[in-house]
């Protein structure tokens, strides 16, 4: 398999797979989406009890929301992860799994109503480059004279154990398109070409004839371009155009190489079994 990215940004990337076959690829996504690591909230504790500020007045430790719900809320918030420091909790060589800096992050949250409790009141224990990227997820709305107090730690896991552990989002893939118009042949990917996704693509490996539709605009620019009146279409069975999201927690680059790392780990385990036999 060869891989050109076509489009990144710190939270998406689009890749050219060549040289392959659906079932590689298919096989990438579904480490993209379930295998890659990252830190989420997975065990809270919440103060229970009055909350005395720091001018005397007291609050009560209670919110309009069940702790369960914001339990989970905070699960569900990204949380920065660097796969080269963090070890899976239990297989932490540092403190076998009772939970250390190599393994966990801790968050403080405390928080005094009335107002709106959000990603950015997280305060992690130690490096403060470990609050939540996005510092405007809400988490519950306090009304005056409540306030929460909550202990939160954060630790590796995958998206096959639970969603909130899933990196990417909207991950898929299509074959390359080909197209000709007359007898030149076009290349989709081609920023100067007008290629219009919704009239001039096909899931067929053989090639077909697509009438350009006169109300469409991108297809009249096509049209205009190349002076044809319809374009030949099909799908190249040996490339793929990939492209997925990601919740901020890991840089989109960074997935694909952790995604390739593991496949690539997982065929060599085969094929050592294999030569074993």
């Amino acid at each position: 398999m060869k891989a050109k990215l076509l489009a990144h940004r710190e939270d998406f990337v689009k890749a050219l797979l060549e040289e392959t076959e659906p079932a590689f690829v298919n096989a990438l996504r579904r480490v993209l989406i379930a295998d890659v690591p990252k830190m989420a909230i997975e065990d809270v504790e919440f103060h229970l009890g009055p909350i005395r500020a720091e001018d005397g007045k007291e609050y009560e430790s209670i919110a309009p929301l069940f702790d369960e719900m914001i339990a989970h809320r905070l699960g569900l918030i990204p949380i920065p992860t660097d796969l080269a420091l963090y070890n899976r909790r239990e297989d932490c060589p540092t403190c076998h799994g009772e939970g250390c800096p190599s393994c966990t992050i801790i968050y403080s949250l405390n928080k005094r109503g009335p107002g709106l409790v959000t990603s950015a009141d997280m305060e992690p224990i130690g490096d403060t480059k470990l609050r939540p990227k996005d510092q405007g997820i809400p988490i519950v709305q306090l009304a005056e004279g409540q306030a929460i107090l909550i202990y939160a730690t954060a630790q590796l896991g995958t998206g096959k154990d639970h969603a909130k552990w899933q990196a990417t989002h909207g991950v898929g893939y299509a074959y390359y398109p080909t197209l000709k118009a007359g007898s030149k042949t076009v290349d989709t990917l081609d920023p100067n070409v007008p290629f219009c996704s919704a009239h001039m693509l096909t899931t067929s490996l053989e090639e077909e004839t697509v009438e350009l539709p006169g109300e469409c605009t991108q297809c009249a620019k096509f049209r205009d371009a190349y002076k044809v009146d319809s374009v030949k279409i099909a799908s190249d069975p040996t490339r793929f155009v990939l492209q997925f999201e990601t919740d901020g927690s890991i840089p989109a680059k960074d997935v694909l190489l952790k995604a390739l790392d593991i496949l690539a780990e997982r065929f060599g385990d085969l094929a050592a079994q294999a030569d074993a036999l």
